[in-house]
């Protein structure tokens, strides 16, 4: 054994075996990005029911896995894992101790695929125009009333 060989060896004995980009898989619960199908926030994984988006995607990459942040309560992700035995889709709890990611689940596959947008799409909210319309008509009949015009 060379010289090289011995002290790389040594290295991976007291550090662990060396990690392509260690920042994206701490950040992507132990995947890296160019393997993601989707990504949901802890926040959107907290949300009380599962996005259509999210089950329709499930349904066409079921070769794929999902990782759960295991730093997050396991109510909050309970839904997901059944859903995920469900339709025969494999599930893995990652907890990380030391590093703190702002996503709750990760659906990826063991290979690169290179989706360009990871994030469930952003809906606008419907704008709800009955209560201006109301607020602006007790206004008015307010100002009606005050100046005595009916």
């Amino acid at each position: 054994m060379s010289r090289q060989n011995v002290d790389e060896y040594l290295q991976q004995g007291i550090h662990g075996a060396k990690e392509t980009k260690p920042d994206e898989r701490r950040r992507f619960l132990g995947t890296i990005r160019e393997r993601i199908v989707v990504v949901l926030t802890k926040a959107e994984v907290r949300r009380k029911q599962i996005e259509a988006e999210f089950k329709q995607l499930l349904q066409e990459n079921k070769e794929a896995h999902i990782y759960l942040n295991g730093n997050m309560n396991y109510a909050s992700y309970s839904k997901y894992i059944s859903l995920a035995e469900e339709m025969g889709v494999a599930y893995k709890i990652v907890t990380n101790k030391e590093y703190d990611t702002k996503y709750g689940l990760v659906l990826a596959y063991d290979y690169a695929i290179d989706k360009e947008d990871i994030n469930l799409s952003k809906k606008p909210q419907p704008i709800v125009i009955e209560k201006q319309k109301t607020a602006e008509k007790g206004f008015v009949t307010f100002v009606k009333t005050l100046f005595g015009k009916k």
